[in-house]
């Protein structure tokens, strides 16, 4: 135990968290779904906070034109399951975190299931049908849920259903259609690597502040970054 509040002093000095927010840490389960430029950062980060049990879901496999982004996987990894190189990577950075691989991702038949047994999800996909059943499942079994989203130099980031607040329903424009990068995939288009690094990040602050009992500060609020400009807005849903 001593070793355990030695590898996270640097965080529970922090008044905010102390040693009451790292216990809570540690009893907390998140689901991280997606492996990709969202997911590395993010598996990472909660890794090294010290959260529980990690679920990691994704039914991919790493590429060459993954590794520019995707910080978890080496040429080595090309060719195998991400959950796996993703859950070798990560158990090597902390013993004190369990974690559990779905290989077959999230789909409307396992949805459920899954997503019922975590406290927090954290959508890290680059697809608008999978976005969307994460949003409608949440809403289902009243689970928070952190959505990130990325193309080009432009990211996204949305704390959603938090205490019931507002969904992504409140991304539809007044046609029907989507908000611009909740259904562009970045599989099909071009983005920088440190741009899935950035909402990966924030996205793992987020998730930080509601496991140690913070108020998450996008909670029913969306977060836009240009990379280009550095320009930042924030709207409410």
């Amino acid at each position: 135990m001593e070793n355990s509040f030695r590898r996270y002093a640097r965080q529970t000095m922090l008044p905010d968290v102390g040693i009451r927010g790292q216990r809570r840490l540690q009893e907390s389960s998140v689901l991280i779904i997606g492996l990709g430029g969202l997911g590395c950062p993010v598996s990472t980060y909660l890794t090294g906070a010290g959260i529980g049990c990690i679920g990691l879901a994704d039914p991919d496999h790493v590429n060459l034109h993954n590794l520019h982004r995707q910080t978890l996987y080496g040429e080595a990894d090309i060719g195998k399951p991400k959950v796996q190189a993703a859950l070798s990577r990560l158990s090597a950075l902390s013993s004190e975190t369990s974690f559990i691989i779905y290989p077959d991702g999230i789909t409307s038949d396992n949805a459920v299931e899954i997503i019922g047994l975590y406290d927090l999800i954290i959508d890290c996909t680059d697809n608008f049908a999978t976005r969307f059943l994460i949003n409608d499942t949440c809403a289902i079994l009243r689970r928070p849920w952190i959505m990130g989203a990325i193309s080009e130099f432009n990211g996204q980031v949305a704390v959603m259903n938090y205490n019931d607040g507002p969904d992504l329903s409140s991304l539809y424009d007044g046609t029907g259609q989507r908000a611009s990068l909740t259904s562009q995939p970045a599989a099909t288009g071009g983005v920088i690597g440190p741009a899935p690094g950035i909402i990966g990040s924030i996205q793992a602050a987020e998730a930080f502040k509601i496991l140690t009992g913070m108020e998450p500060a996008l909670a029913g609020r969306l977060l836009t970054i240009n990379l280009l400009t550095m320009q930042t807005q924030i709207f409410r849903l």
